[in-house]
């Protein structure tokens, strides 16, 4: 127990700085996956066809064991390739047509559905949301400052530390999202700062709802996915709307478990469905090929803020690739679907791959993006996989190590607590206070996953994010209770009796 103490304390800094998203070297796994491709011959540049696109998705799925993806790559207005490859939850091939949850791309659709009505005049992103949005009020009267950009921009002040959504029981509609606002206070003054936070999204989607008089969802057809052809798009708004209702998949121990998804509020945030095809077309805008949209919205939700150093635009974080050319991306997560979109400005590419795996044990979508980058670059592929598949097992022999360490304290609390038998109760208690190390572990972990990944969620969240750390993490708690209570049961026992045999 000793060594377990120590590990669950030394080793905490590095365990979570994995889950960051830092990637290994993977086992080989047999998985075939079926792919529906539609392509439009080469890239353009030596390295990049639709063959090696294929061949690189392909052998990815086949080492990992992926379940399921889309992959879309354009080149400038040019699909490279678009497909689907593998099968859903319930069993269904993936094909290009297939709709597949975004997740947090959705941010970039929604930012853009906003532009276009501060395009028509109907909004000023530098007005106060109040103006267009009433019923939108905080524990602060700060929030009364918090303009329309600044949801876009996520510098509106508002935090997962002051008001964690994903603990909270979901609303229904946009309406109720933003209602849920009114007790939480501001982390931050309006405009000083950017903290992502889902619920500017949802109030940015209700505000751009009241002010067109449509529902949302009515809103983005109209305004982005019919004026850019993407008619298999939609956005829903809780996960309970979802193909499958965002049934898919997590990793833990080298294997992929299906895993229903709770239900969570989407919409505005990480709502929008979408297809290989589909997302072709909406990539191709984003390169600059695409003519519906004015050029000058698309490239103002790509640009930085600038607050407080921020790289986040609306919907979009200005990056570098490991060679060095600009960058411009956005990651999503559910607990069973991952996703990434990257666009390349210099050379014109446009890159978006969904899973379905959960967030961080299988940031699937997010490692091919970055393979993908690399064949661009003209760098060989490394052949990344999710850390967790070479983590788990480490994780899982400490579990095993920390059942083991727990039944050999059980058994041997009668002889602990004989040679304690003279010593007073304090001292006793005392010796057994540092059990309470990996119980005060296992139950600070949303906390202190919140510090690496700024997101707050619950205990039962977290065996989707990384099932192998939270059984690690239990498995200690379980056993230092254990073995807290076998030596305490037997030290009342001694002891009572100890008080029957003394003569009256």
């Amino acid at each position: 127990m000793r060594m377990r103490r120590i590990a669950a304390t030394a080793g905490l800094a590095g365990v979570l700085l994995l889950m960051s998203g830092t990637t290994a070297n993977a086992a080989t796994g047999t998985t075939a996956a079926g792919a529906a491709t539609r392509t439009t011959g080469a890239a353009g540049q030596a390295g990049l066809t639709a063959e090696s696109v294929d061949r690189y998705v392909r052998d990815y799925i086949r080492r990992t064991d992926l379940p399921g993806a889309v992959v879309t790559v354009v080149k400038g207005d040019r699909v490279v390739y678009a497909a689907g490859h593998g099968h859903t939850a319930g069993g269904e091939a993936i094909t290009a047509d297939t709709p597949m949850p975004l997740a947090s791309l959705s941010k970039s659709f929604t930012a853009l559905a906003v532009l276009r009505l501060a395009d028509e005049g109907r909004i000023d992103l530098d007005a106060p949301v109040r103006r267009y949005l009433p019923e939108f009020t905080m524990a602060d009267p700060r929030a009364r400052r918090i303009t329309v950009r600044q949801l876009l921009q996520q510098t509106s002040g508002m935090s997962d530390r002051t008001f964690p959504d994903m603990t909270l029981p979901a609303p229904d509609d946009l309406k109720g999202a933003v209602a849920m606002l009114g007790t939480a206070p501001l982390a931050a003054a309006p405009g000083t700062r950017m903290a992502y936070h889902n619920p500017n999204y949802a109030v940015a989607a209700r505000l751009a709802e009241v002010v067109s008089g449509l529902p949302f969802a009515d809103l983005m057809t109209a305004t982005v996915f019919t004026p850019l052809g993407m008619a298999s798009t939609r956005t829903v708004d809780t996960t309970e709307d979802l193909p499958g209702a965002g049934a898919g998949y997590i990793r833990a121990y080298g294997r992929v478990i299906e895993r229903a998804h709770p239900k969570w509020f989407v919409n505005g945030s990480y709502g929008v469905v979408s297809t290989a095809d589909d997302l072709a077309k909406w990539l191709a805008t984003q390169t600059g090929a695409g003519h519906v949209i004015p050029r000058g919205l698309v490239e103002a939700t790509q640009t930085p803020s600038g607050v407080g150093g921020s790289t986040y635009g609306m919907g979009w974080s200005a990056q570098r690739t490991p060679g060095g050319a600009p960058m411009l991306r956005h990651t999503g997560w559910l607990l069973t679907h991952n996703s990434a979109q990257t666009v390349l400005p210099g050379s014109g590419y446009g890159i978006a791959v969904v899973t379905n795996t959960g967030m961080i044990s299988g940031d699937d979508a997010l490692i091919i993006s970055d393979g993908l980058v690399d064949l661009i670059e003209g760098r060989p592929g490394a052949g990344a996989a999710p850390f967790t598949t070479s983590v788990d097992p480490w994780l899982g022999a400490l579990s095993l190590l920390n059942l083991g360490l727990g039944v050999a304290g059980v058994v041997r609390a009668p002889r602990w607590t004989r040679r304690r038998a003279r010593r007073p109760a304090w001292r006793i208690i005392a010796r057994l206070a540092p059990y309470a190390l990996p119980v005060a572990f296992y139950l600070g972990l949303p906390a202190l996953a919140a510090v690496v990944l700024n997101r707050v969620g619950t205990l039962d969240q977290l065996t989707y994010v990384w099932l192998a750390l939270y059984v690690w993490a239990a498995t200690g708690a379980l056993a230092a209770v254990a073995v807290v209570a076998a030596r305490l049961a037997h030290a009342v026992r001694s002891r009572r009796r100890a008080v029957g045999n003394v003569p009256a």
